[in-house]
């Protein structure tokens, strides 16, 4: 759950402090609220619709909600349909499930992606970064590759990230089934959504970051708490780490 070298640095976001300030508000309630679209959005927080759109683009957020046209894929981007429907989820590595979220910080913010063992609740690896580049979600890939083998089915949403060729490379190259989410159904990925509501109620929201290395030292600690450590309810409050065990190669 390293970090590449690269994230040990960070550009300073040009936003200013309200639009930081709405920006933060606008994560507290897609995360209580994620159907929540621009329109709604714009009438909680009192403000115009399109800078409402403009914020929640800059944030990599969209509303849930099941939309026309899902076959249409990105130029040069396959898309692979959703494996999981009705799927029993009965062991580890059955399931590996990718996604990035928001990060709000003082003064900027940050965007965190996570790889996750779904029987387990497992978190495999993470990345910062201060852009949507898929360099940052290769690189949690490639860690999680590395020191756990390989899943049998890979899930994510149909993000441009991970439907580029580049990054499914190394997961098509050892065979691994790949499943993708219908676009914004928020059920699909319900897994790893609620280590991100874990994180933030429990990290994020209350420790009010103030730089990357800080949100940075801060995650290390945390994922070992979330891993070792916390009870889980939904485990019968066993810690991911006991479903996990050593989680030897395969």
């Amino acid at each position: 759950m390293g970090l590449s070298r690269s994230t040990y640095y960070w550009v300073a976001r040009p936003e200013s402090a309200e639009n930081l300030w709405l920006q933060r508000q606008i994560d507290e309630l897609y995360l209580a609220h994620p159907f929540y679209g621009s329109r709604k959005m714009a009438v909680v927080l009192g403000i115009n619709r399109k800078r409402a759109q403009r914020l929640m683009r800059l944030m990599g957020i969209e509303a849930h909600y099941a939309k026309p046209n899902l076959s249409r894929a990105a130029p040069g981007h396959h898309i692979y349909p959703c494996l999981l429907r009705g799927l029993p989820i009965e062991r580890v590595h059955q399931v590996w499930s990718i996604d990035i979220t928001y990060i709000p910080l003082r003064q900027g913010f940050l965007y965190l992606v996570a790889i996750v063992d779904w029987y387990s609740r497992y978190v495999l690896s993470w990345e910062l970064s201060n852009t949507l580049d898929v360099r940052f979600c290769s690189a949690a890939l490639a860690a999680a590759l590395d020191q756990y083998g390989r899943p049998e089915i890979w899930n994510s949403d149909q993000g441009s990230q991970f439907t580029s060729t580049a990054f499914l490379a190394p997961l098509l190259a050892l065979e691994v089934a790949i499943s993708m989410d219908g676009r914004g159904r928020a059920l699909d990925n319900v897994f790893i959504e609620r280590v991100w509501r874990s994180l933030k109620y429990e990290l994020i929201y209350p420790g009010d970051f103030g730089s990357g290395e800080e949100l940075r030292e801060a995650l290390i600690k945390y994922w070992r708490f979330y891993n070792h450590e916390r009870p889980h309810q939904a485990l019968g409050y066993a810690t991911p780490a006991d479903l996990f065990g050593n989680g030897a190669r395969r």
